[in-house]
């Protein structure tokens, strides 16, 4: 499958190591992990804002599911996720640690069915989420 993962980059990186790790898990399962981070997709250092934007739509359009690291506030995140969301409608889980005490309402309010919020509190249990999601989401 192909899976766009979305994660901070350059925002709150504070969960950045969880983020390289979906990374990680993903592509380990045999599964495209599309992520500027993943180094399959080499970036270059001057890309540019608009080149970014260009690539990461493209790659959201022709993704099969999002799977995001919501722990820290990101607005590439969130904007990410209203796009799969509403545009390409392609589900989504959007994983946040259980150490975090507040993750935006604008998830946990939401009641679309194509997105799914789950709190981890080792890598484990978030691989294993991946997982199950990924499995229920076999096309």
């Amino acid at each position: 499958m192909k899976i766009y993962c979305s994660g901070p980059i350059s925002g709150d990186t504070e969960y950045q190591d969880s983020y390289l790790e979906i990374i990680r898990h993903i592509t380990s399962k045999n599964h495209t992990a599309f992520s500027q981070l993943n180094k399959e997709f080499n970036t270059p250092d001057d890309i540019s804002d608009r080149d970014i934007y260009m690539r990461d739509i493209n790659w959201i359009e022709h993704c099969d599911l999002l799977i995001a690291e919501v722990s820290g506030s990101s607005t590439g995140v969130g904007f990410e996720i209203s796009y799969a969301l509403h545009q390409k409608k392609i589900p989504i889980l959007a994983l946040a640690h259980s150490n975090v005490k507040r993750v935006t309402a604008m998830l946990t309010g939401c009641d679309n069915k194509l997105l799914t919020l789950k709190r981890y509190s080792s890598i484990k249990e978030m691989n294993d989420y991946t997982d199950e999601f990924i499995s229920n989401h076999k096309i």
